[in-house]
């Protein structure tokens, strides 16, 4: 049975050292809390998994980690495998490269952003370090789930130390678009891209995210994708929105606890006769609580009348206070509250409370039941759990504010949403919270309760492995089966006895690499050499299907005794034969098109027109999924006088039906086929004209569908060896 490998930069706890004092203490954050949880639960089917492993630094010496884990004070409902870090390259990593770099870009603060080569080359380092102990400790099997922007760069990494490992990445902070993405350097956002490219199942809490995500590797990877499947380095990537959740039994079983129970009342008493307006958020510049702050204070200058009827409890927990820049702003947090306080207050009344330090669980639920109005207005916000956690914590009564720039704003809309720069909106939406009908407030949670208790921590989990499941098997259908020696030797010998050979090829990503420009893919001499000794054997039937133009194809390879079908079957010339058009349309619809086309390029740097001398069939709806593939439209031209209700079929078995119905007047009528069903018809068309072997090559990523496929010779006649060389390039 498989294993559940969790890595993140953090373990969901920290060791800290007083004196001869070792106590453990929880780590705070939306990621902690969430799989923590999940972790914890007594009625989670974690069935699927024999062990649960969390992998992350640890912030203790081996030492303090080894005592901490003998007295067994740490977490049972997992395996923890710490991974200890040297100092300066860890602050490189973290505060440098992570949370100076990342965290501002990423939050849309480029003014901020640190651009230091050495702190990238740390985030490397640690990342890579990652990556060397999950090879230790990794077992065929096991699932891989990696978190956040600190580690962006190890899915990749440990896709090349395990190339079938199933690996997932969730990024818990916002995605940002693309014009701000690509403000980092070039091989740091190349590299980036790549490493989370690495996973197979890539998460993000909002379909903004998901889509800003795409548009980057496309516009910097150069990938293909279609909707939300990225096809890169031959495999498919998912990507998808999973909006993380919360344990919502939890908050609700807390508020009948006894130790919540009680600090309820006690706050009850203390501010009695007084509305109660909660925030707590860690110190960070992307949470806007200096906004928050003089939404407040302009909320005290319109209201006078709430002077000694409110208090705005506010707690701020400690996060990244070694950086200048956090320092500066904790600064400027406590001057604004003592304006606050001194502009406002009476001797018996002060309208705002402060408190700078961790708060324990049943604190964060009493006053999550006994506030008015939970006050929640980060700037930028990747999800922010606090929102879903006060909605959970509320009893009866509570008004959530709440930023609309948060990914938590599109799942509790019933909310009262604010622009969190917008100081008088703040300071309007704290006016309606504290005066609106107890039956609207009930009204409104309700719906939202329903919500975040649908879609909680384990539903989100569950939902994230079971697409990672999902995608695995999908990549394992789309996987490419090299040839073993037994085929090579099959292909090999059924060449040999066949009379009569068909050999069928794509030109474009198959006889010659993708070019940006059609002008660049001629053929090369030792292309042209291994034709001609292909089609100087009688028994050969070379056919080249392309979507150039006939006076192209007649330039490049018009010397070779092959057949030749250009623009995809609209244009055929049989081997010593002239070309056939095989449509025929009036060319006067070009030139009212055109000029439009003209202004696009003209608009569009590096683009251009490739004109041909035929149109592209309409296709029906029905067809629709299947017209990307080049392939498969080439079809509808090759194929004369054969009806195709549904083109599922690739360009080989295309081309063979009507070079079997030339040449043998017969006439095969196609109904709706699926590939296994062409390669059925493909040998049973092709034993009426004695055809003994064919072959089909084309480009994998413009036709998966298609195959190589032996007929078991009739009639054996003598015929040339295979080189060394079109041995090489069959495979």
């Amino acid at each position: 049975m498989s294993r559940l490998i969790i890595i993140s930069n953090r373990l969901p706890f920290s060791i800290e050292r007083s004196g001869d004092e070792v106590t453990v203490r929880q780590s705070s954050g939306g990621l902690v809390s969430a799989i923590k949880s999940y972790f914890e639960r007594k009625d989670v089917d974690s069935s699927q998994y024999a062990d649960k492993i969390w992998l992350g630094t640890m912030d203790a010496s081996e030492e303090d980690w080894k005592v901490v884990n003998d007295r067994g004070a740490v977490p049972a409902d997992f395996k923890i495998e710490p991974v200890f870090t040297q100092k300066e390259v860890y602050d490189n990593f973290y505060n440098g490269f992570s949370n100076s770099t990342l965290w501002p870009l990423f939050h849309y603060f480029p003014s901020i952003v640190e651009y230091k080569k050495e702190c990238y080359e740390d985030y490397l380092k640690i990342n890579q370090q990652f990556a060397d102990r999950v090879q230790e400790i990794y077992q065929p099997g096991d699932t891989i789930w990696v978190h956040d922007y600190q580690l962006m760069a190890l899915p990749l990494m440990i896709r090349k130390k395990i190339p079938d490992a199933t690996i997932g990445f969730f990024l818990h902070i916002p995605f940002p678009s693309y014009e701000i993405y690509r403000l980092l350097p070039t091989k740091w956002k190349k590299t980036i891209l790549q490493g989370i490219l690495g996973a197979d199942l890539i998460g993000f809490h909002t379909y903004d995210y998901v889509q800003h995500f795409i548009q980057s590797v496309k516009m910097i990877l150069r990938v293909d994708s279609q909707y939300n499947t990225i096809y890169y380095n031959d495999r498919i990537i998912k990507t998808d929105l999973f909006p993380i959740g919360i344990d919502y039994q939890k908050f609700r079983q807390a508020i009948t606890d006894e130790k919540v129970v009680a600090i309820c009342k006690n706050l009850e008493e203390t501010f009695q006769g007084k509305k109660i307006i909660f925030s707590v958020d860690r110190l960070d510049y992307t949470k806007g609580i200096s906004y928050r702050l003089e939404g407040f204070e302009e909320f005290l200058e319109r209201h006078p009348e709430w002077k000694e009827k409110v208090v705005f409890i506010l707690n701020i927990i400690p996060s990244r206070d070694v950086i200048p820049t956090y320092i500066e702003r904790k600064r400027k947090i406590e001057e604004k509250i003592s304006t606050i306080n001194g502009k406002f207050s009476s001797l018996d009344w002060q309208p705002l409370i402060y408190r700078y330090n961790h708060m324990s669980f049943e604190e964060l639920c009493a006053l999550y039941q006994v506030s008015d109005a939970g006050l929640l207005t980060p700037l930028r916000d990747g999800m922010n759990l606090v929102a879903k956690e006060y909605i959970a914590g509320c009893k009866d009564k509570g008004v959530l504010i709440l930023s609309e720039l948060t990914g938590a704003a599109s799942e509790l809309s019933e909310s009262i949403l604010v622009n969190p720069t917008d100081c008088e909106e703040v300071a309007d939406a704290l006016a309606t919270a504290l005066t609106m009908p107890l039956s609207e407030q009930r009204s409104r949670l309700a719906i939202m309760q329903k919500r975040i208790s649908d879609y909680d921590v384990v539903r989100w989990l569950n939902d994230f492995l079971e697409q990672l499941v999902s995608i695995k098997k999908e990549q394992e259908k789309l996987k490419i089966n090299l040839l073993n020696n037994t085929v090579i030797n099959e292909i090999q010998n059924a060449f040999h006895k066949a009379g009569k050979r068909c050999i069928l090829l794509d030109y474009d990503g198959t006889l010659t690499p993708i070019q940006k420009h059609p002008s660049l893919a001629v053929p090369s001499p030792e292309l042209i050499e291994l034709l001609s000794q292909l089609s100087s054997e009688d028994a050969n039937e070379i056919v080249i299907i392309s979507g150039r133009d006939n006076d192209t194809l007649e330039n490049w390879l018009g010397k070779l005794p092959v057949t030749l079908v250009a623009e995809h079957g609209a244009c055929i010339r049989y081997k010593g034969e002239e070309w056939q058009q095989q449509v025929s349309h009036s060319p006067e619809w070009k030139e009212e098109v055109r000029p439009l086309l003209q202004l696009f390029v003209t608009r569009c740097a590096g683009s251009f027109i490739e004109e041909k001398k035929n149109i592209t069939p309409i296709i029906s709806e029905k067809e629709a999924s299947y017209t990307k593939n080049s392939f498969l439209l080439s079809a509808k031209w090759v194929i004369l006088g054969i009806t195709i209700e549904l083109l599922i079929i690739d360009k080989g078995t295309a081309y063979t039906i009507h070079f079997i119905n030339r040449s043998c007047d017969h006439s095969y009528k196609m109904p709706a086929i699926n590939p296994i069903e062409s390669s059925k018809i493909n040998k049973a068309a092709m034993k009426e004209c004695c055809i003994s072997f064919t072959l089909s090559f084309d480009n994998f990523k413009s036709n998966p569908a298609s195959s190589i496929i032996i007929i078991k010779p009739t009639t054996p006649k003598p015929s040339t060896k295979l080189s060394g060389k079109i041995k090489m390039k069959l495979l």
